[in-house]
């Protein structure tokens, strides 16, 4: 398929989990990719391994001059964005009686202000066409312990989306969130353990965690014309957690 042949794409979180796939499904799908994240050695891999048509931009969303940086580059070597996939986010877990003031500025200095700088960022590259993803999380939706600090982020980012569809009205740029529930990640991995990531997967409907090649494939119909008439929806990949 080429839905997104010639088109320009800046994906944060891009070098790992559902960023990198998503970042794979774009470049088969025809885009050029610029892939932003915190650690080079990540970032060196992922652009090995996507090939030519994939630059990457070492730096944190919670960091604006990083930000603006990635946008001097994309602007430098592309002159225009048609595609920004905000999904670089931060969790841990604190029950109430434990959070404390740097678990919050973490988690929504990435989640929250890292979307809306990175979004904010781009629009005077964008022009009518263009996509915004926002990567939610069902944690947003439903209730999961000692996950306060991150899903009050993740339900944050959805009202963005609502938001944002309101005030880009009459640009022609799109607005809508993808919504990842249990994903088999390095990140979940790594949290969990092999054996909570059997338990996490046994949690919804369809009893797996998923690939994160199906969350890169929602993203890719979020970023196409397929989608053209969405904007300030949600599109729930999450095998039905947060959905019965």
């Amino acid at each position: 398929m080429t839905r997104l042949n010639g088109k320009t794409a800046v994906i944060t979180g891009g070098a790992t989990g559902i960023g990198l796939a998503s970042a794979k499904r774009f470049i088969e799908e025809g885009a050029f990719v610029f892939i932003f994240g915190r650690r080079q050695d990540a970032l060196d891999a992922a652009v090995a391994e996507l090939g030519p048509n994939a630059r990457a931009v070492a730096g944190s969303v919670a960091n604006e001059s990083d930000l603006d940086r990635l946008y001097t580059e994309v602007k430098a070597e592309r002159g225009t964005l048609d595609i920004v996939f905000a999904n670089a986010g931060a969790g841990s877990q604190l029950k109430l009686g434990e959070i404390t003031a740097a678990h919050i500025d973490e988690t929504f200095d990435t989640n929250v202000k890292g979307t809306i700088f990175t979004v904010q960022k781009a629009l005077p590259l964008m022009g009518p066409g263009g996509s915004i993803i926002l990567t939610g999380s069902s944690a947003g939706t439903t209730g999961s312990p000692a996950f306060s600090a991150y899903g009050a982020s993740k339900a944050a980012v959805r009202n963005l989306a609502r938001t944002w569809a309101e005030d880009l009205k009459g640009s022609g740029i799109r607005v809508n969130v993808l919504t990842p529930g249990p994903t088999a990640t390095e990140l979940a991995r790594s949290a969990l353990g092999d054996e909570g990531v059997r338990a996490f997967g046994l949690m919804n409907p369809l009893q797996r965690m998923g690939d994160p090649a199906e969350l890169g494939a929602a993203a890719a119909f979020l970023a196409s014309s397929d989608s053209s008439f969405m904007t300030g929806s949600e599109i729930a990949v999450d095998g039905g957690l947060a959905q019965v």
